[in-house]
């Protein structure tokens, strides 16, 4: 199996809505593990839920100990759900975040994702959502309730079915990823994807440049569009080994 090199970034924006970045991010490069989390709304709830859900997870996937799994990763929202759940009933109010994770261990490459935070892979210059957002907009576009850039996908966008604080306590997916020399990935909240449009994000990861010139770009790409929402991005590149590389 090829080696494979990891370059990567990740940055986040405030944008022009919020008092506040209610986005939360992490990012560790040997082994991988980056994570997004998406706060529902400008509350303390909010606030505190996507640094509870980011910090429970990340503590079950490194208690793992490279052994990643399924199990370890479904686990591991659950974990976070209860947290942020526990949250709500303490502040007395919504407490709720989305989250999405892309995790390198000894079993491969997994993607975690509960929310409409999203996965982007840009492979031999195709860039692919590999995510689902699981929005009532995204169940209406895909079943022809509505066309999608319709006032109804517009209000629908925000009514989110699964995330984390979510009553139910709903479960993520789980996706195995196999990856490529030269694959690109871009995990980003919604303040991305919504402002930034699919051709935008594929000419600036299809780029000759660095990932933290990328997320630089993708970052001043919301903020030319509005900067109506916080923004976040991280782009991780994976590099076949050069002779001489460090393991």
């Amino acid at each position: 199996m090829t080696r494979l090199k990891i370059s990567s970034a990740g940055g986040s924006e405030t944008g022009n809505r919020y008092r506040a970045n209610f986005d939360v991010m992490r990012l560790d490069q040997e082994p991988l593990l980056a994570v997004v989390a998406d706060g529902m709304g400008d509350s303390e709830g909010s606030a505190l839920a996507g640094r509870a859900a980011v910090d429970t997870f990340i503590e079950h996937v490194t208690a793992a100990d490279g052994n990643v799994s399924p199990e370890v990763l479904r686990a591991a929202v659950a974990a976070a759900q209860q947290r942020v759940r526990d949250i709500g009933r303490r502040v007395g109010g919504l407490a709720g975040c989305t989250l999405t994770a892309l995790v390198g261990s000894a079993t491969g490459y997994w993607i975690t994702q509960i929310g409409d935070s999203r996965v982007y892979r840009l492979r031999e210059g195709l860039l692919e959502l590999l995510t689902t957002d699981h929005t009532m907009a995204w169940l209406g576009v895909i079943h022809g309730w509505y066309p999608m850039d319709s006032p109804q996908a517009a209000a629908a966008r925000y009514h989110l079915t699964r995330y984390v604080g979510h009553d139910a306590h709903p479960e993520p997916d789980v996706l195995s990823v196999a990856v490529r020399p030269d694959d690109r990935f871009l995990l980003c909240s919604d303040g991305i994807a919504d402002q930034v449009a699919y051709q935008q994000i594929q000419e600036i990861l299809n780029e000759r440049s660095s990932p933290d010139v990328m997320v630089w770009r993708l970052l001043s790409a919301a903020d030319a569009a509005g900067g109506k929402d916080n923004a976040t991005a991280i782009v991780i590149h994976l590099a076949a080994q050069e002779p001489g590389d460090r393991p």
